[in-house]
């Protein structure tokens, strides 16, 4: 029994006892039990009433590799050669390496309900409540070297909000791999992060893995327990599900990485400026130690953020510094 098989049957809208559900999945009512209890743990709230038995407050979609699957267009499909869809992983980006370890990965999908040690940039903690975000790795095998993919990270996060906007959700880009949401009120949130690792020839053939992740439907408790600022897709598209996002996502991103060593950043780069959260304004650059004070400006067709300090302008490159938006 796993969490999965619980939740599919406590998502059917009727109440169901301790003793039907062990029947069902074959172990013991001290077993169900147990497993009750880390749904709770898990921010997944139960209905419990005596003499009938338990069911989920709210359907919690799960992951359906099948219905990704026949969402995809032709040209997704043309690019996606395996998806694989886990309950739990470590990281779903170790999971994609790994298979490019095996001889595979090429493009390669893989989707997970949650991670026990997901990490975004600079080895940050990824985490996000089981079945409530939508948390992929894609692998891609690219053969003209490092160099032929600067600013990949922005043009994913320009793809990602194509999708987004055809829903509604009108997300914003913070340089390098942040995709914001505003609230009400004006104020940003992360929605989501974007993650894309590197290894081979800085001249030649190499291996990359991207990983997005990207709030879903982030319950209030959890999102009291964030010391940053969160957004979700259901704040703005409540009606939108993981699985067409993933469909539709991925019909985006894998022509994308086809032909990206063809076109390069430069084809992405106005689009990306025209989300960009904190153009023309100021922000802190943060590098080791260093912090500095500038106004942000436009990113080139590198994938580099311009910023201007007194009467000095300055590019900022990628993976040593962080900016941020300041209070």
């Amino acid at each position: 029994m796993t969490i999965g098989d619980l939740i599919r049957l406590l998502g059917d809208g009727k109440f169901h006892s301790g003793e039907q559900l062990g029947e069902r999945l074959g172990v013991s009512r001290t077993a169900v039990w147990k497993q009750l209890k880390k749904l709770e743990a898990m921010d997944i709230p139960l209905e419990a009433v005596k003499g009938q038995g338990y069911r989920l407050s709210a359907p919690l979609q799960l992951l359906d590799g099948s219905a990704i699957v026949a969402g995809l267009s032709r040209r997704g499909r043309l690019h996606v050669a395996r998806l694989f869809v886990e309950e739990t992983l470590p990281s779903s980006n170790a999971f994609i390496r790994q298979r490019f370890e095996q001889g595979a990965g090429h493009g390669e999908v893989c989707l997970v309900e949650q991670q026990s040690a997901g990490k975004g940039r600079r080895g940050r903690v990824w985490s996000t409540p089981w079945g409530r975000a939508l948390m992929l790795s894609v692998g891609w095998r690219f053969e003209t070297g490092v160099t032929a993919l600067e600013g990949l990270s922005l043009a994913i996060g320009v793809a990602l909000a194509r999708v987004l906007e055809q829903h509604g959700v009108r997300p914003r880009l913070k340089w390098p791999n942040d995709v914001l949401l505003e609230d009400d009120e004006g104020r940003l949130g992360k929605l989501a992060g974007i993650l894309v690792e590197i290894s081979g020839d800085t001249a030649g053939p190499c291996e990359v893995v991207v990983g997005m992740g990207i709030n879903f439907d982030l319950p209030q408790a959890f999102r009291a327990r964030i010391e940053q600022r969160v957004a979700a897709v259901h704040d703005q598209a409540p009606q939108l599900s993981r699985n067409r996002l993933a469909a539709e996502l991925l019909d985006e991103l894998m022509p994308l990485l086809a032909g990206y060593e063809t076109l390069g950043f430069a084809a992405w780069q106005e689009e990306w400026n025209a989300r960009h959260a904190f153009a023309e304004c100021d922000v802190e650059v943060h590098r080791g130690a260093e912090r500095l004070t500038a106004v942000a400006e436009s990113v080139d067709e590198a994938g580099n953020l311009w910023i201007r300090h007194g009467e000095r302008r300055e590019r900022l490159g990628g993976g040593e510094i962080s900016v941020r938006g300041r209070s």
